[in-house]
């Protein structure tokens, strides 16, 4: 059995693993029990009461968090010349088409989030066995296939993030660094919850919100009580 570090025992001593904390207090705590010496990230994890498998009910979106994650995202444009302006300036990293697909073709994807026009959702077709294992593959529902390519790359540069449960029903997102403060990492998670919350299916049954648990990077994981988030 690995030998476990006096900080990580430390951090360990100091959450209750069965108490459930209120949002602000754990994510005070989440600062507190941090290990590690890097700006680590902190994630949420929301297990909901739904069955993925069901169209209605496999829960996907998108929400702007309001303090940003604390991570600068590059973004890709695929699109024609004539929108090509509009995502500079608007802050886009790459801005194209042909020479972008003709690249991730040949295994090009040092990118996190691919913004495309529908006009040419037929070439970037051609890439989607690429991008879609990556989940870089642009679709609509998460606002990342439009004609507003401006709105779109200020949306992800100002802390736009893809939300989606896994076949568990569970999501799994960064909220933010350890570097944030208390009361920005509570602002991040209340306002991807809510909206979670917001997309309650009407064919659930039963409790929708079954747990919350947040943690950094190597931190232990912090229990959240659901009815503090309202």
């Amino acid at each position: 059995m690995a030998k476990i570090s006096k900080k990580r025992k430390a951090a360990l001593e100091k959450v209750d693993a069965e108490k459930l904390y209120n949002l602000s207090d754990a994510m005070a705590l989440i600062k507190d029990v941090n290990c590690t010496k890097f700006d680590s990230s902190v994630d949420i994890h929301c297990r909901l009461g739904v069955d993925p498998r069901k169209a209605d009910q496999a829960i996907r979106g998108t929400v702007v968090l309001p303090n940003g994650t604390g991570k600068t995202k590059r973004v890709l444009v695929l699109c024609t010349p004539d929108k090509e302006a509009e995502a500079k300036e608007a802050g886009a990293d790459y801005y194209g088409l042909e020479e972008y697909i003709q690249k991730i073709q040949n295994g090009w994807t040092d990118i996190d989030v691919i913004v495309a026009t529908p006009n040419v959702m037929a070439q970037v077709g051609k890439v989607g066995r690429i991008l879609g294992p990556r989940g870089l593959m642009p679709n609509p529902k998460t606002g990342t296939v439009t004609p507003n390519v401006g709105n779109a790359v200020k949306d992800v540069k100002g802390g736009k993030i893809e939300f989606r449960v896994d076949k568990f029903g569970i999501t799994h997102n960064s909220i933010g660094r350890v570097s944030f403060t208390p009361e920005k990492l509570a602002e991040n998670a209340k306002e991807l919850l809510m909206t979670l919350i917001a997309m309650k299916p009407s064919s659930v049954k039963g409790a929708y919100v079954r747990s919350i648990s947040v943690a950094s990077t190597m931190s232990p994981g912090i229990k959240i009580d659901a009815s503090s988030i309202a």
